[in-house]
């Protein structure tokens, strides 16, 4: 009751993640440690992409939005739950979160779209090199990112509103560590059942129209590979697929196992669990994947690097 006390009763309680025992604080330890490398990753993989102009190609446009929504997902997450931790209050106003499931599934959504329109990019670029610079050109790479950002924006403005249209009049606990569409809805007293069927032929559409798009442009690939007489040329395509192909194993992975279930199989801790993957664990690996076996990534670092006389101060 103290907590109740201390708070407004048109804020939510976030129940959180972790609690004082020495064994959370040291896995808090690393779920900070884990974002602190999400940030320095995807801030540093939008300088280099910024800086060399090298770099300056549509491959690269793409994934300096990734590293945007990574860094938003990330951001609108991980303060509140550490701010919460240490400051000992668990409350969060309704409109802060608003903000967080706005952020969450608009980044969510518009993540999907957007490693489709990638696959799109690796098809036009091995499959078609020839017409690459017609199919791809500045004009086409920003309609399809905006598209992208505008199908999340969509489906987040529908999530928020119609998620703070149902009352909530009992406990306002959220056993979780943000807002989160599923585990706000267990807290209304009205009939949620037709608009989580709802959000869950959404999910549905929204992770496998993308991901159709994604099989067809790599069995294109694929097949395209397989009949290059060059082995080189074979290792360079099979190289600039690779790494995206990983992405969309780890986010796919991930999303399927947390949205493609119905609401009478998920769990709170389920639930959390999924979600820790998706706002920290991968903006933490979808740039180190990116950068391994990169030699244009290395370059670009190393360039910088040196230019900042950052080279000169080491000892080797």
């Amino acid at each position: 009751m103290e907590l109740w006390n201390h708070t407004s009763l048109s804020d939510f309680i976030l129940l959180g993640l972790f609690s004082y025992s020495t064994s959370d604080l040291f896995l808090f330890s690393l779920v900070l440690l884990a974002s602190a490398v999400a940030l320095l990753g995807n801030s540093l993989f939008l300088l280099l992409i910024q800086a060399n102009r090298h770099l300056h190609t549509p491959m690269y446009f793409f994934l300096s939005q990734l590293s945007i929504m990574d860094l938003i997902v990330m951001s609108s997450v991980v303060p509140k739950m550490a701010v919460n931790l240490l400051s000992g209050s668990k409350s969060i106003s309704r409109g802060a979160c608003a903000t967080q499931i706005f952020l969450v599934v608009m980044v969510t959504g518009a993540e999907c779209f957007l490693l489709a329109v990638m696959a799109y990019d690796r098809y036009a670029a091995v499959c078609h090199p020839l017409r690459y610079p017609v199919l791809m050109n500045w004009k086409a790479c920003s309609l399809l990112t905006v598209a992208s950002w505008m199908v999340g924006v969509s489906d987040s403005v529908i999530d928020v509103g119609v998620v703070f249209s149902f009352p909530y009049c009992g406990s306002l606990e959220v056993d979780h560590f943000f807002c989160e569409v599923p585990a706000l809805l267990r807290l209304s007293c009205a009939h949620t059942s037709l608009f989580e069927d709802l959000i869950y032929a959404c999910c549905v559409v929204m992770l496998l129209l993308p991901l159709v798009v994604i099989v067809a442009s790599y069995t294109q690939v694929l097949t395209t590979v397989i009949k290059m007489p060059s082995t080189e040329g074979k290792q360079k395509a099979l190289t600039t697929c690779s790494s995206h192909l990983a992405v969309v194993r780890l986010y796919y992975g991930g999303a399927m196992f947390s949205y493609m279930r119905r609401a009478s199989s998920r769990t709170p801790v389920g639930d959390r669990a999924t979600s820790i993957f998706y706002t920290i664990l991968t903006p933490m690996l979808n740039p180190l994947i990116y950068s391994l076996r990169n030699r244009e990534i290395t370059r670009a670092l190393w360039k910088m690097l040196d230019r900042w006389g950052v080279l000169a101060c080491l000892p080797f």
